[in-house]
């Protein structure tokens, strides 16, 4: 049988852009298919089968539809429109042309582009809108924005560039953007607020405002700076905003083959035998693989530095398997549907095993032991005898004495959820061979240099003759901390001689990815009538899955971060009692993993509850029991004496900490004096079975991993005067790009569109640990500024030089670098350009650059109070959360912009954690979410009123005082959310999410 035979055509005219396009279509092939097939990159794959995400959106007919649930044929007769019509560069060379269309710059302009990847089916559906209503609401914004999902923005600033664009269409004036506004001209905390408690309004509306600069209050003064901490568009918004193609699944290579997975459908199960003939004869297969085809080479997919923290207990495929998605088999062939169809054909005898779902079951005696291969590797505590991935145990103090000490003692446990990462882009790599015979792995990771070092042994490779390339990646938040499908198609590669690309459909990232670790958390705190922690013990019992990616890492960090805020008062300042143990354990669940925020969220949320439980029972107020226990600056870390990931611990004292003024611009914020305690706002008049509440959480983060941690960068300087900027950092859509480039351009005085900034490319770029442990701004950031004041030094000494030529004897360090110029003392100058020229053809030539890198011995936590406000159904125990504000310590913004973009994504995802997102597994091991229906993500439309503010202190280990932003904002939402549940009905949940049966149960249980 031939292959045009098995995949059967018809032949069709599409109208794309006002064009036809005659085609050969397979019949069955979806309208999402096609375009991309035809170039038109825009549109995306969100892995999807019902059009959920949204990503795929195009119009037809000038409304939006998701070309992923429709036919190709089903198009014919009808005008499809893509972003790529909308507009493009206005220069291109001698040509000019109209530029970006007025939505698309105000997507670039507002900084509503973070990863970018569902930002042309933004554009496309925005335009819908105001073609079609040139003056809309913001409700109506938001429901129009409602069909594409975004992980990334919390939608604020979509909605602010929708917004802003139909003014500028109605021709009315809007705000600039990008310079600093005081924090004073946007917080009226005199102005009343109404009885009914209903929200204040702001020009824009309810929750939104053209206006984009986020509030900040600076605590370190500094004089002002021409390029950092200005709210500068991100350098790859441009093409984003476009749709060009950026993203690994939008690489072509001729002749390339397409992946599949066969995944086990038992839980845990031996493989007795595999029958391929069947699916190997199918035409158009290439190539089929199982465990006995490669080599068995075990391995950790966490991607990780060497030393890898944790057990190697992994095979590319295995004789055994051990969850449910687990992999089998590998097909690579000529088309998707085809590699789907081999799968069925592939026949798999299976040997049962028990499985353990519960991880409280996974260390009983007797109880079957996951991993029993003898190549597994251990580290530290781990027991593969006793289902134990990693083990902890911290004491810092004398935590029995404390207990002795206090007058109270308060024990409770509390149990979080596994929750899915979600990107919208799901895994994808494509593979091939160079003409040099080496392997290039294009993949949408966080960690390309893990990558390369981690995957040699796996394929057979020495390291030298593997080249990993990150392009854009379209969300990661962890998930992509990780060395999960690159293997998939290296093998097929390695197996054809041909380029392979391997894309995770929206079920497999959730049967067969990574997610948030679950935990069962038990607290223990002492303290004095006064208030005074005298002893704090944690006891952490986390499920890792069915491998031991990040389970060490994960669960310490737990402790690190959550146990070392609140130390005590008086002399426990000195010496804190606390307690950290944790039992991380293997069960038959899909793997846990990293995600943003990397164990903290997991355990803020009990300390958090338990801290209000305590100043509720003590009858303290609950803001002023945790400033009074909370770290003050200049006081150590307290698990810094004591671990440190397995490693040596060094001890670390914290200097910038602006937690008390969080927590005051927090409290003013959201008007706390006014609401918390204050009966008649508590009610809703005509709404007797409403109930509002206003919560608080305050939390720490870390920055980087100090004496682990390293970035590099080298820059180089070009005949215009313009610079490459080279980078191993990842940016995942978080604008690291951009800062590396704001601070580059601040050291050589130039501007940002003069930084040329090139990141992620394993044989061009620096080495660089990857986007992970909040340490890109702060520790690849240091080492671009090491590698610009190089360069600086270089330029000073070549317009010395030239001064000298022109009778001007100046010193070189007395040479000012500002506007794309060197001054003199004298006044007089000379361009970039000129020096540029200079010293690449005039005289004593030499490139002018520099190379850098960094790694700290520091690691300053940034700070957070979270506040949260709810209204709680009574009848349904339905929780309706109304607002969120943030106030952060993250040092000084780089970009306050882009960092309030991170802010307000990350109490979004914050926010599913807290109400609506989990993970669940039937009893044997099956998962019930699936997909994007059933894992519900919010969309624009149920957005609460989200406020982000900056409490901007100096940190002086970075030479810009930066340190992070990008996870914190994970940690506190639930615990304030939760809280404020407790503040409007009385329901004290020790168990996220905070669903409706949850809190309706708790509240007819106690009636």
């Amino acid at each position: 049988m031939l292959l045009e035979e098995v995949v059967p055509k018809m032949k069709i005219i599409l109208n794309i852009n006002n064009q036809d396009y005659p085609l050969n279509v397979p019949v069955g092939e979806r309208l999402l298919e096609t375009l991309r097939r035809l170039g038109f990159f825009s549109v995306k794959y969100g892995g999807c089968e019902k059009g959920e995400c949204g990503a795929c959106a195009v119009l037809f007919d000038g409304r939006p539809v998701n070309s992923c649930t429709m036919f190709t044929a089903q198009a014919e007769g009808h005008k499809i429109q893509t972003v790529e019509s909308l507009g493009e560069h206005p220069e291109q060379g001698w040509k000019r042309t109209q530029g970006l269309h007025i939505i698309q710059q105000a997507f670039v302009d507002t900084g509503a582009i973070q990863c970018g990847y569902c930002t042309p089916a933004m554009v496309l559906v925005s335009k819908a809108l105001l073609d079609k209503n040139p003056s809309p609401s913001e409700e109506e914004i938001r429901d129009a924005l409602s069909g594409v999902l975004c992980r990334c923005t919390g939608y604020v600033k979509p909605v602010q560039a929708v917004m802003r664009a139909a003014a500028i269409m109605r021709g009315e004036k809007v705000p600039p953007i990008g310079e600093p506004m005081d924090i004073g001209d946007l917080l009226d905390f005199d102005r009343s607020v109404p009885e009914d408690g209903a929200p204040m309004t702001s020009d824009g509306g309810t929750m939104t405002e053209t206006r984009v600069f986020p509030k900040i209050k600076v605590v370190d003064a500094r004089s002002p700076l021409k390029t950092v901490g200005h709210g500068e568009p991100k350098v790859d918004a441009v093409k984003l905003v476009q749709g060009k193609p950026a993203f690994a699944a939008d690489f072509e290579r001729r002749d390339m083959l397409v992946a599949k997975v066969l995944r086990s459908p038992h839980a845990h199960a031996n493989i007795k035998h595999i029958d391929t003939s069947e699916a190997e004869a199918l035409p158009g297969v290439a190539a089929i693989l199982t465990w006995k085809d490669v080599p068995r080479v075990v391995y950790s997919t966490a991607g990780q530095s060497h030393p890898i923290p944790g057990p190697l207990d992994m095979f590319s495929l295995d004789k055994k398997v051990r969850f449910v998605g687990d992999k089998v088999a590998f097909v690579a062939a000529e088309t998707a549907e085809i590699a789907e169809a081999a799968l069925k054909l592939i026949k798999v005898e299976y040997e049962v095993l028990p499985a353990i779902i519960d991880p409280t079951k996974a260390m009983d005696e007797g109880a079957v032991v996951i991993h029993d291969e003898e190549e597994y590797v251990n580290f530290d505590e781990s027991d593969p005898s006793r289902n134990l991935a990693a083990q902890i145990r911290v004491d810092i103090g004398d935590v029995e004495q404390g207990f002795l000490e206090a007058e109270r003692i308060f024990e409770a446990e509390y149990v979080v959820p596994k929750v899915q990462q979600a990107h919208i882009e799901p895994h994808v790599v494509v593979t091939y061979w160079d003409e040099d015979d080496r392997l290039v792995i294009i993949t949408s990771t966080q960690v390309p240099f893990h990558v390369r070092r981690q995957i040699a042994p796996v394929l057979g490779l020495p390291v030298k003759r593997i080249r990993v390339i990150k392009p854009r990646i379209g969300g990661g938040f962890g998930g992509k901390q990780e060395v999960q499908i690159e293997d998939v198609p290296a093998h097929l590669t390695i197996a054809t001689g041909r380029p392979v690309i391997y894309e995770m459909t929206r079920e497999e990232e959730f049967i067969g990815s990574r997610a948030r670790h679950p935990m069962r958390i038990r607290l223990k705190t002492g303290v004095k009538k006064d208030g005074t922690i005298t002893a704090n013990e944690m006891y952490c019992l986390s499920d890792t899955g069915a491998y031991g990616c990040h389970a060490l890492t994960v669960a310490g960090n737990t402790g690190h971060k959550a146990m070392a805020l609140y130390v005590g008062d008086g002399p426990y300042r000195l010496q804190p009692n606390i307690r950290f143990y944790s039992d991380v354990v293997y069960t038959n669940t899909p793997p846990s993993g990293a995600f943003r925020g990397y164990g903290v969220p997991q355990g803020f949320w009990p300390v958090e509850r338990h801290m209000e439980t305590i100043s509720k029972a003590l009858g303290i107020d609950p803001i002023e029991f945790r400033l009074k226990n909370a770290l003050r600056p200049g006081e150590l870390h307290p698990f810094s004496t004591a671990w440190s990931e397995g490693r040596e611990p060094r001890p670390e004292k914290v200097y910038t900490i602006g937690l008390e003024e969080c927590v005051n611009q927090g409290r003013m914020a959201i008007d706390w004096d006014h609401k918390f305690g204050n009966a008649a706002w508590h009610t809703i008049p005509g709404s007797e079975h409403l109930r509002k509440g206003i919560g608080v959480a305050l939390v720490m983060q870390g920055t980087a991993i100090p004496y682990l941690d390293m970035g590099g960068a080298s820059i180089k300087m070009n005949d215009d005067g313009s610079f490459n900027l080279l980078v191993g950092a990842t940016d995942l859509g978080t604008g690291s790009d951009t800062v590396l480039g704001q601070m580059a351009a601040e050291t050589l005085g130039v501007r940002l569109e003069d930084i040329l900034v090139y990141s992620s490319d394993t044989d061009f770029t620096p080495f660089d640990v990857g986007a992970y442990a909040s340490s890109t701004t702060y520790i690849s950031g240091t080492a671009v500024v090491k590698a610009a004041e190089k360069v600086a030094e270089q330029i000073r000494e070549r317009a010395a030089l030239m001064f000298a030529e022109m009778g001007d004897e100046v010193d070189h360090n007395e040479i000012l670098l500002e506007d794309r110029k060197a001054i003199a003392p004298s006044g007089n100058s000379i361009s970039m350009e000129e020096i540029a020229l200079h010293a690449l053809h005039a005289s004593d030539q030499t490139q002018i650059m520099g190379v850098a890198s960094h790694v700290s011995p520091v690691a300053p936590p940034p700070f957070a109070a979270q506040f949260a406000e709810v209204t709680v159904d009574i009848e349904t125990g339905m929780v309706t959360v109304d607002k969120l504000v943030m106030a952060v310590d993250g040092g000084v913004i780089i970009n306050p912009v882009t960092a309030s973009g991170q802010v307000e994504g990350g109490m979004v995802q914050a926010l599913g954690y807290a109400v609506s997102e989990e993970m669940v597994y039937d009893d044997l091991g099956r998962a019930r979410e699936r997909d994007l229906v059933d894992y519900h993500i919010f969309r624009s439309d149920e957005m609460p009123e989200l406020t982000t503010i900056f409490v901007e202190t100096y940190e002086h280990s970075h030479p810009y005082g930066a340190k992070a932003v990008a996870e914190i904002p994970l940690d506190g939402v639930a615990p304030a959310v939760g809280n404020a549940i407790l503040d409007a009905c009385g329901v004290s949940l020790h168990e996220i999410p905070a669903l409706p049966e949850k809190i309706w149960k708790a509240l007819t249980t106690s009636a």
